[in-house]
């Protein structure tokens, strides 16, 4: 009896060792290691664009490294959902449980947090980590405008923000090389077939909201035709729909697999695991050392008193409220105007709370617009038409039989000292011969 107990113990001990240790590999931010594989990004610098390895124990699954002991170790179950610290959880209301739920399933779940993905942390940790700490603040001022078409559909908040980390930075007016255009860079073709048509001449892309119920039904149109595969779903998203369709009918292959993965433009390759690293990130900030500011994006409007422009509204406001300056957020809450074009008075501006009281505060008052037009319509200097510009040609004289310096210089309006000078002719004879060439550069005639 004693022994069997004694066996029983030690299966169960042995089960539980191994049970953890595998939660471990899973979940557990890992140290980058030299054998890790590098995404180059299609917005990152040049000459730091590297290529993913071709190697399929790299990414047909976990690598197995060792925990970096100086990041934080989330206890079992915390991988399952967001940091209890995140900024995200104190924003979040009730009725929201969709926040970090794909199809009903964690997606931190369905997350594989893979060589690919843990060189993505990396990038976005490193070098890209003000481009992503951007982002946040973008689309914290925007989210009251995106966020509700997610909510509505179940989709999860940290996908969206992935996406629009990896997309735009969160700049509405973000165009592509390749034309695709807005905050989540849709193509116009792909575009109109969502509804982001060009409507009273503003370019429905550009829109916020709209370009989020454009994505909410793009993406689920993806998961019906691929089974519901994340990773296959943002490869279509990047790479075209088409091409995934063919690589991975119905979802067959995964996006890691070697058939699909190793088909795919470098750009998708690295697009896929960048997306998710910052999704990851959105939902695990503590675990990386990675601080959201806390931001006051309460929403708010202003009728403007008199005629300005965004370029001028953003200078009067000054940096109160954002150190940033406000500019960024104007463009971005109010897409379909030129920032140099004066709008009228009485026009609506759509500005966080906070900037609407020192609008009210500061913006006002004859003196204050006065100034900002000033400003607004100052210019640069206009260049010179090229032809303008040209170098004078440069005046010569040829030397004929019987001329003598003096005589040169009275026809040239000039002096014999000048033309000595420029011509290095010695003094006080001034010899010149038949045929030399003089330069009259300093003569007036």
């Amino acid at each position: 009896m004693s022994g069997g107990l004694l066996r029983s113990s030690v299966i169960i001990v042995v089960i539980l060792s191994s049970a953890c240790s595998n939660f471990m590999e899973r979940s557990t931010p890992s140290e980058p290691s030299s054998r890790e594989l590098t995404a180059d990004g299609v917005q990152q610098e040049a000459d730091r664009t590297r290529e993913l390895p071709a190697r399929a124990n790299r990414v047909d699954g976990h690598a197995r490294t060792r925990v970096n002991p100086t990041l934080k170790v989330p206890a079992t179950g915390a991988a399952q959902g967001p940091d209890a610290s995140s900024p995200l959880l104190t924003d979040i209301p009730a009725s929201a449980e969709s926040v970090n739920l794909l199809n009903g399933r964690d997606l931190a779940e369905l997350i594989e947090v893979n060589e690919p993905v843990r060189a993505s942390l990396r990038e976005w940790l490193t070098w890209m980590r003000p481009f992503l700490l951007d982002t946040w603040e973008n689309y914290q001022y925007m989210r009251y405008k995106m966020w509700p078409a997610y909510a509505t559909a179940g989709l999860p908040e940290a996908l969206l923000f992935g996406i629009l980390a990896k997309e735009s930075g969160g700049k509405v007016h973000a165009v592509s090389s390749s034309g695709a255009a807005g905050p989540l860079q849709f193509m116009p073709a792909t575009g109109q077939r969502y509804g982001l048509e060009v409507r009273d001449g503003f370019d429905l892309r550009y829109d916020p909201a709209s370009a989020t119920q454009a994505n909410v039904a793009y993406l689920n149109d993806q998961f019906a035709r691929l089974n519901n595969d994340l990773a296959l779903v943002l490869g279509a998203y990047n790479g075209g729909e088409g091409r995934m369709g063919r690589l991975s009918p119905q979802g067959t292959h995964r996006f890691w697999d070697r058939r699909v993965f190793d088909q795919l433009p470098a750009e998708t390759r690295s697009y896929v695991p960048m997306v998710l690293a910052a999704a990851w990130l959105f939902m695990h900030p503590e675990q990386y050392g990675l601080r959201f500011p806390k931001i006051d994006v309460r929403p708010g409007e202003i009728r403007l008193r008199a005629d300005l422009s965004l370029n001028e509204l953003s200078i009067c406001l000054g940096q109160v409220g954002n150190d940033r300056g406000w500019f960024r957020t104007l463009r971005n809450l109010n897409p379909r105007w030129d920032p140099n074009t004066r709008l009228p008075a009485g026009t609506r501006v759509e500005v966080p709370a906070s900037a609407a009281s020192r609008y009210a505060e500061q913006c006002n008052g004859a003196a204050v617009v006065t100034w900002l037009h000033a400003m607004q319509d100052a210019s640069l200097p206009t260049p010179l038409p090229a032809a303008a510009v040209r170098p004078a040609r440069v005046r010569t004289h040829t030397v004929l039989r019987g001329e003598t310096l003096s005589k040169i210089a009275r026809k040239h309006g000039c002096t014999v000292k000048l033309i000595a000078q420029a011509n290095r002719i010695a003094a006080p004879r001034y010899p010149i011969r038949i045929g030399q060439r003089l330069q009259l550069s300093s003569c007036h005639a």
